[in-house]
């Protein structure tokens, strides 16, 4: 499964601004962006931030985008062709299939402290759709659906320490899903809309760089 390997502290200093893909991390003192705020590699410090062409700034929010949800491009350009297929703002719906992709959902619920973590979760097998064990982090989720931990992985110690610290009970859950920390579970409400994203992304930008 092709997959970025490198360092995630790298993207959001390319980014120039806090992508959270490692979580709290990103929240304290030793974040990347707060230690060195400039882009990777060895001209970065000498670097100035310049205007970008429009080109240069449709590029950087597709990116950002990538980024933020842990996708490949070739990917990435097949959730774009099914949100320009389907009726709507295209923007808004590639943004409701992101936030659809399972391993999202399993970080919204706050399973996981990053969409990364939350994809590892989902390929070792630790997560059901409806009572199926679903090991594909791209599997979209619908209406009525509920996404829950397997019972056999609740009794690993990731998960134990996750119910004894009741961290679920603080995490803030987006408005489409119903969670029940008790249970590890949550049912989808409804699909989620452009203000549930809550990302600083541009989506009309995305739309027309690959209107090119």
């Amino acid at each position: 499964m092709a997959r970025y390997r490198g360092p995630v502290c790298k993207l959001c200093r390319r980014e120039g601004v806090k992508l959270m893909l490692k979580g709290e991390r990103c929240m304290g003192p030793k974040c990347a962006i707060e230690r060195r705020n400039y882009p990777p590699g060895q001209h970065g410090t000498n670097f100035r931030r310049r205007q970008l062409s429009d080109f240069g700034m449709q590029l950087r929010e597709k990116q950002k985008a990538r980024r933020i949800y842990g996708i490949l491009e070739r990917q990435f350009r097949r959730h774009y062709a099914e949100a320009a297929r389907r009726k709507g703002v295209t923007g808004e719906n590639l943004l409701q299939i992101l936030e659809r992709r399972l391993d999202n959902v399993v970080y919204r619920m706050g399973l996981a402290d990053s969409r990364r973590q939350a994809r590892q979760l989902v390929n070792h097998g630790h997560i059901t759709i409806n009572g199926r064990k679903t090991d594909i982090p791209s599997a979209l989720v619908s209406i009525g659906d509920i996404i829950a931990v397997r019972p056999e992985s609740r009794r690993k110690t990731y998960f134990k320490d996750l119910a004894e610290s009741n961290i679920l009970t603080k995490k803030a859950v987006p408005s489409w899903l119903q969670l029940d920390p008790a249970k590890m579970e949550a049912v989808v409400r409804s699909l989620p809309t452009r203000q549930d994203a809550e990302l600083p992304i541009t989506e009309s930008l995305i739309v027309e760089l690959y209107s090119r």
